[in-house]
């Protein structure tokens, strides 16, 4: 199994260009992002070459989050912002190589008008995305840390991805998340694998390394291996303490399907 390191969570005393060095020198087969807008995209784009590695993702600009935005897609009446996020995000993901943008969708109160706004944002972020081979993801958030998230289920996900029907549209599976909302990670992730694009783990219920908690996660990558999954897992956690201090997880998880 290969691990991504989330530069949202990991790394973060660094600037984004050293901290993906960091990543690589840590071991880590590949990067994601949160918001890395600040850095020019070229200056990314330079470290990923040096270094080797890939940026699997990058999320879309969340809005003000100050003011409760956490995510812009499904807010009916707040289009225009959303897809200059979209449009943003694609473009810096052209620029740096990146091959998936997560499309947030933002606190809504649910309903069906949210829905429509959703699928018509995420149509348009497919077809911006699509000639430049990228994908475009959904993630289904924890509502106890997100109150009000639009999507928080994977059977809410999965009815939005047969509806906007574009090829390039996948599950992005925060097993994190997934757990608080769900359960029963492993019969979840066998029966969506058509459809994931992307996965990520962390400990529950502290979102720390993914070594402890009430998951065990050496056993569910293993499982993941055995159904054929190749692409990296994205190591999206708090570290408990510096990062480097908690990167035991990553050599004991290698060494347990070395075994």
């Amino acid at each position: 199994m290969r691990y991504s390191a989330n530069l949202g969570f990991l790394f973060t005393d660094l600037p984004l260009p050293q901290a993906i060095h960091a990543a690589k020198d840590a071991g880590f087969d590949a990067v994601e992002c949160h918001f890395p807008y600040d850095v020019p995209a070229a200056e990314v784009a330079k470290a990923l070459a040096d270094t080797g590695l890939t940026m699997l993702g990058l999320n879309t600009w969340p809005g003000d989050k100050a003011a409760g935005d956490f995510g812009l897609a499904a807010l009916t009446g707040r289009e225009v912002e959303a897809r200059a996020a979209i449009a943003q995000a694609v473009n810096y993901a052209v620029a740096t190589g990146t091959r998936a943008v997560h499309v947030m969708a933002g606190r809504t109160d649910g309903g069906d008008a949210a829905d429509v706004t959703f699928l018509a944002n995420l149509a348009y972020a497919c077809d911006l995305a699509a000639p430049h081979g990228i994908t475009i993801l959904i993630e289904p958030i924890n509502t106890r840390d997100v109150q009000g998230y639009h999507l928080s289920h994977t059977d809410h996900a999965a009815r939005i991805i047969d509806a906007v029907n574009k090829t390039n549209l996948k599950l992005m599976f925060d097993c994190y998340h997934m757990q608080i909302m769900q359960g029963d990670l492993a019969t979840h992730l066998r029966g969506l694998m058509p459809i994931i694009g992307h996965i990520q783990i962390a400990a529950v219920p502290d979102r720390g390394e993914p070594d402890r908690g009430e998951v065990d996660f050496r056993w569910l990558m293993q499982d993941l291996d055995g159904l054929g999954y190749a692409a990296p897992v994205g190591a999206e956690y708090k570290p408990r303490a510096g990062t480097l201090q908690g990167l035991g997880w990553l050599h004991s998880f290698r060494k347990a399907h070395q075994t």
